[in-house]
């Protein structure tokens, strides 16, 4: 890979600039904040490429991305478009000499990661996902927790997310453009939890619901799954399980529980909870989590270009949680656990 001589000759460019939760304008904030220098952005809607204008005076606005990708300097281009498009652009770019992020998840299927990972090596391009919550505070102060022996040993982390909830009519309640329950926060919950076990996997087997909420839904039949649970097995006898739901009526304390041989550890985006031993009595310690550190991404990304700096997200990390909610799907629909292919 060609190293560049200054963060500022990264010439960053977004690919969706609409607007839910603004995310175009954070990337490009993001990178800037890195040292980049935003320079393009390309989005179909004329009234988000008229706002990306305004947050940027002077940078280019494209609605065709062959033109973007023809005529436009910019050689970072991060994918902020719904997930079953992101292999196919992904592909696109690298194909014309950019180097990639991806927004999460990094794409819907394993066959398409490693599609992707292919094409990043052979051109000899970046390529990584957009995993900033691998610095969140929460997961920050529990690895810090757990590696202190607080717990002892890690026996199983428990993931789970949702409620009792009519799922939204945006694209992300559509299973094929979504790729499911499991695809947004479960892709989160994973990266937490791999950094947490970091070991080879065995097995997973998946179970979902559908049917509760489709008929309430624009997507109907294609709507998601109600509810989706996994449970991974770890070759060192270790195992997790990923609960996501809407069909869940008492949503359970955190969004992590990571059980160890002295203790456990719970917690949320905002607080922990340690739960220890002392003699015959039980402890309970709660407090909040540090602030999260998610500029490290794009930092990490603007070091890797410049001085060579190893990349904390490759796109072999970023494979991880996919493969394993591809598997989970698969293993609902087939009946049966499934083995993971690695390459």
């Amino acid at each position: 890979m060609k190293k560049l001589k200054q963060a500022k000759d990264i010439k960053a460019a977004v690919i969706g600039y609409g607007g839910a939760f603004n995310m175009g304008k954070w990337h490009l904030d993001e990178m800037r904040k890195a040292g980049m220098t935003p320079t393009a952005v390309c989005e179909l809607n004329p009234g988000r490429r008229e706002a990306a204008q305004k947050d940027f005076p002077g940078i280019e606005t494209w609605r065709d991305l062959d033109d973007m990708l023809k005529r436009s300097a910019a050689n970072l281009v991060s994918i902020i478009t719904p997930h079953n498009t992101h292999a196919a652009i992904a592909l696109k770019c690298l194909d014309r000499g950019r180097h990639v992020v991806c927004e999460k998840p990094f794409a819907i299927s394993t066959a398409e990661c490693d599609a992707m990972i292919a094409a990043a090596k052979r051109k000899k391009l970046l390529l990584s996902t957009y995993h900033n919550r691998h610095w969140d505070g929460c997961i920050l102060q529990a690895l810090k927790t757990i590696r202190s022996g607080a717990i002892g040993d890690v026996i199983r982390v428990e993931m789970h997310v949702g409620g009792w909830s009519l799922p939204g009519d945006w694209w992300r309640s559509s299973k094929s453009i979504s790729g499911g329950i499991l695809y947004d926060w479960g892709v989160h919950l994973l990266e937490y939890a791999l950094q947490i076990m970091d070991a080879d996997i065995t097995e997973v087997a998946g179970f979902s619901k559908k049917g509760v909420w489709a008929k309430q839904c624009k997507w109907g039949r294609d709507t998601n799954e109600d509810e989706a649970f996994a449970t991974i097995r770890f070759a060192s006898g270790k195992w997790a399980t990923l609960f996501v739901s809407n069909l869940d009526s008492k949503p359970r304390e955190g969004m992590l529980e990571i059980a160890g041989t002295k203790g456990a550890y719970i917690f949320d985006l905002s607080f922990w909870t340690l739960i220890t031993h002392k003699d015959s009595a039980t402890v309970s310690t709660r407090g909040k989590n540090p602030t999260s550190e998610g500029w490290r991404f794009y930092q990490n990304i603007a070091d890797r270009l410049v001085k060579g700096t190893g990349l904390v997200i490759t796109p072999e990390w970023a494979r991880r949680p996919i493969h394993i909610i591809d598997l989970a799907c698969q293993s609902a629909r087939k009946g049966f656990a499934l083995r993971p292919v690695y390459r």
